[in-house]
């Protein structure tokens, strides 16, 4: 027994020193620094969006000791990402893997180096679920959350698998819930659009909503429970200029229900941006439909 748990040690000391070789601190907040992950030989480093509070004047930790100069290439808060370039050579590029491949109960390891050297707590894989969207739209592949204490700066850096491979990046701002991490899929998506334009664009119409429910006979009109109340309307916002009005009810964008902001967000893709679309309100008792130019998410 004390050989195994000696062996088990060991193999989890030489994954946590091989994949850190890959996590680099991430030096762009007032606060402690945070962490990142290298993405590309060509120096691209991922990291929490949350951590970048300035573009300028970034600095990154390398695992040698050293530090080098980053350029700010992009962000996207929704999925809470952000992508540096860091001006050194010879990075060892994490060895990525795909999130589908982890189960309930697997054990994995949070890697973060807000320090000099990298730091590891050891936990399992809690949960996994579908894919799911942010409060600020970010379109999540898969649901990941470990039971692995995520010290402060960690965010930013990996969730490694027993066999070194990376399959995540660990955020604290996207959820109130511990441990939760963008899997791969979801990386390799936005750190296309942010290398290509620095951005991902989403739709916007510039509107509060909640979600209501709606009358009886208004329910079984237009074949669903509920929509969305307006509860802010932005001044020269797109949905202002289309005429919606606080106290409206959003109960269908381009044809498709929306009984919940899920629903609406999943609808604003930026495909939709500078196109006019057609939007179903409830507005004193009656159905009415509007043409709204989508805007672009600021």
């Amino acid at each position: 027994m004390a050989s195994m748990l000696k062996d088990f040690s060991k193999e989890l000391a030489d994954t946590a020193e091989t994949a850190g070789g890959s996590v680099v601190r991430v030096e762009a907040r007032r606060r402690l620094p945070a962490s990142g992950v290298v993405w590309s030989a060509e120096g691209l480093v991922v990291t929490a969006s949350h951590v970048v509070e300035r573009e300028e004047e970034i600095l990154v930790g390398l695992p040698e000791g050293g530090q080098a100069e980053a350029t700010f290439v992009g962000r996207d808060p929704g999925t809470d990402l952000a992508l540096l370039k860091a001006e050194a050579k010879a990075l060892t590029v994490a060895e990525w893997g795909d999130a589908g491949e982890l189960r309930v109960g697997n054990i994995i390891l949070a890697l973060g180096r807000p320090g000099r050297t990298v730091q590891a707590t050891l936990g399992i894989l809690s949960a996994r679920g579908e894919g799911w969207r942010t409060p600020l739209g970010g379109e999540i592949d898969l649901f990941l959350r470990t039971d692995a204490l995520m010290a402060p700066g960690f965010s930013g850096g990996p969730l490694v698998g027993a066999a070194g491979k990376v399959y995540g990046v660990n955020s604290s701002a996207l959820s109130r819930e511990a441990g939760i991490a963008i899997p791969t899929a979801t990386i390799g998506r936005v750190v296309s659009d942010l290398a290509a334009h620095g951005r991902v664009r989403r739709g916007y119409l510039g509107v509060g909503v909640q979600p209501v429910r709606l009358p009886s006979g208004l329910s079984e009109k237009t074949g669903q429970d509920s929509g969305l109340l307006l509860t802010s309307v932005e001044d020269d916002g797109p949905a202002h200029h289309a005429g919606l009005m606080l106290g409206d009810v959003i109960i269908a964008f381009d044809d498709a229900s929306t009984r919940s902001m899920p629903d609406l967000l999943g609808l604003l893709t930026g495909e939709r941006v500078g196109s006019s679309v057609g939007v179903k309100v409830v507005r004193a008792g009656k159905v009415e439909e509007r043409k709204v130019t989508v805007g672009e998410r600021p």
